[in-house]
């Protein structure tokens, strides 16, 4: 595990062994009361285990590390084992989100391994169960989200933070988890009711993706350091435009992107019909120049068949401008960011080295 020099020096190496100990440790102690219970549900806390520690940049504890860092006075007395115990639970908010996300959307690979249903759905098959296999994989992955999102409340509470921090995370930890549950609602519903625009997607971006990825981890740290309100605004405002120049680089991967880098296959948000900010420019863009093309794509969203029918729609995004608009967006929202984080001059390197690989998707 890194010392305690080395996460104040250098963080952004530092943080994820620090995280992975902690989640070995933690997910250790609940199999022993899972196979305490029964042999079968220690099997699948087991698979959630397995999910959380075999992959991912651990930028969420990453954020909420380097925003107690930058609020931390030289009052504070937060044990510092403590504070990274409770950063790193947020993990298991984003395994929540991952594994219900991906039931969600049918994905059959995530960080190019098999999402957790189809494993398990899989495991059904070999163990020649009754039933139906891909049900039986859904309905386990879904257990195990909600055993996820347990996890992450069980893991802040037993963390060892002082009484006064834990009662200055309640609000932010409590909106975060109502937050990204509440964007997940909104993806579907607009994307179920083909609402067209930039305004839905957007919004879904700062409530589904920024809040729980940057804005509220910062805020989390904040509040552990006894962070006055300028600080926790800041910290706020530059996780809102980091996290939603984040999912706009990613919904440029998702239809651009290369499976060895995403973990998924190409085109995937075109064979989901996702109602992205990219997918809303293009039709906005090609509904005034070239109302075919606008209409083929509206046509093949979601009702993708083939590679060449990717293809098509990848080209057609792609003549339209839009990736343009997308990037110079990207831009402008992490320039905002860089120059609000001004506020914070202590960390205000590090956070600008975290918005670029953000932005640039290299974390």
């Amino acid at each position: 595990m890194s010392t305690h020099s080395e996460l104040f020096t250098d963080p952004i190496q530092a943080i994820p062994p620090v995280v992975r100990e902690h989640l070995l440790s933690y997910c250790t102690q609940r199999n022993q009361h899972s196979l305490a219970m029964d042999e079968n549900v220690h099997l699948g806390t087991a698979v959630l285990e397995d999910f959380v520690l075999s992959g991912g940049k651990r930028m969420r504890p990453i954020f909420g590390w380097t925003g107690f860092m930058g609020a931390r006075s030289p009052e504070c007395t937060e044990d510092i084992e403590a504070v990274t115990t409770a950063l790193s639970a947020l993990e298991f908010i984003q395994a929540c989100a991952l594994i219900h996300d991906d039931i969600i959307d049918s994905s059959d690979t995530r960080r190019g391994y098999p999402t957790v249903h189809r494993r398990v759905e899989a495991y059904h098959r070999e163990q020649g169960f009754s039933g139906d296999a891909a049900h039986f994989g859904e309905s386990l992955a879904i257990l195990l989200g909600d055993m996820a999102l347990v996890y992450a409340d069980d893991m802040v509470m037993d963390s060892g933070l002082s009484d006064a921090a834990l009662r200055r995370i309640r609000e932010p930890w409590r909106a975060m988890r109502h937050e990204v549950i509440g964007g997940q609602i909104l993806d579907i519903t607009i994307e179920s009711k083909g609402v067209e625009g930039v305004e839905a997607p957007m919004r879904v971006n700062r409530y589904k993706t920024a809040a729980y990825t940057i804005e509220r981890p910062l805020h989390l740290g904040a509040a552990i350091a006894g962070a006055d309100e300028k600080t926790i605004a800041a910290y706020r405002s530059y996780g809102r435009d980091v996290g939603i120049a984040f999912q706009l680089r990613d919904d440029v991967l998702g239809v651009f992107g290369d499976p060895a880098v995403t973990g998924k296959p190409a085109g995937d948000d075109l064979r989901e019909g996702k109602r992205t900010v990219l997918v809303a420019r293009t039709l906005a863009i090609l509904d005034a120049r070239a109302p075919q093309r606008a209409a083929r794509l509206r046509e093949g969203l979601g009702h993708v068949e083939s590679a060449s029918d990717i293809q098509e729609l990848a080209e057609i995004i792609a003549d339209s401008g839009a990736v343009d608009e997308v990037e110079s967006h990207i831009t402008e929202l992490k320039n905002q960011a860089l120059a609000t984080i001004t506020a914070v001059p202590t960390v205000a390197g590090i956070l600008g080295d975290l918005a670029e690989r953000a932005t640039a998707r290299r974390m």
